[in-house]
């Protein structure tokens, strides 16, 4: 069977382009935007609210149903009184590990190698390119104008980081974390596939 394969991203680096084409290929599913909406759907509120807070970190002590760190003696809260960014983040582990206990799969961001972290056939990838690349990737697409992409990129990849290092307590671009890099300023996206693909294939089981 083959792995179930995670993708941790660099902002403009194609990552999701990159999930999305291997997904293809391979015939297996693919989750990114879509465990917003699944997400939603699960927890009676509106996609628009939990897109507003995906992937950013809360400031709150994160629940202990995720960390198991909240042991000061306090009554722990339920779901419903939890922040919104903390209610997406368990309700998204959950649609991801179901998700992977079905079978192979790509998952794109949300901490998706950190919360499979006990799970017995992953490859976990971090998918990044220099910074240049990436700018022109976003001034290509429309996401943001030349003169502000610099600041954005940064501003992106600081949220992205955050959110990993808050929920997952480990830093996101420790390479620890991961299997398999790929810089896309040096292997475009389809080449990324192929090795992807390659990858996967070395360790289907």
């Amino acid at each position: 069977m083959l792995p179930v394969i995670t993708i941790a991203r660099q902002y403009g680096s194609g990552g999701h382009e990159v999930g999305e084409k291997l997904a293809k290929k391979l015939g297996i599913p693919y989750y990114d935007k879509a465990l917003i909406a699944m997400a939603a759907k699960k927890s009676g509120l509106s996609e628009e609210v939990f897109a507003d807070v995906d992937e950013k970190a809360t400031s709150s002590l994160l629940y202990s149903m995720v960390m198991g760190s909240y042991a000061f003696g306090a009554r722990v809260p339920g779901i419903n009184e939890m922040p919104i960014n903390d209610k997406l983040f368990i309700i998204q582990s959950d649609i991801i590990k179901k998700a992977a206990a079905e079978g192979p799969c790509v998952i794109v961001g949300r901490c998706a190698d950190y919360i499979l972290r006990d799970h017995p056939n992953c490859l976990n990838v971090f998918i990044h390119a220099d910074k240049a690349a990436r700018i022109k990737r976003i001034v290509g697409k429309g996401l943001c104008e030349e003169k502000k992409a610099p600041d954005f990129v940064t501003k992106k990849d600081k949220q992205r980081a955050n959110y990993y290092n808050f929920y997952s307590n480990n830093r996101w671009d420790d390479l620890k974390n991961y299997d398999i890099t790929i810089d896309t300023s040096k292997f475009p996206v389809d080449k990324a596939v192929d090795l992807l693909i390659a990858a996967a294939k070395e360790l289907e089981t």
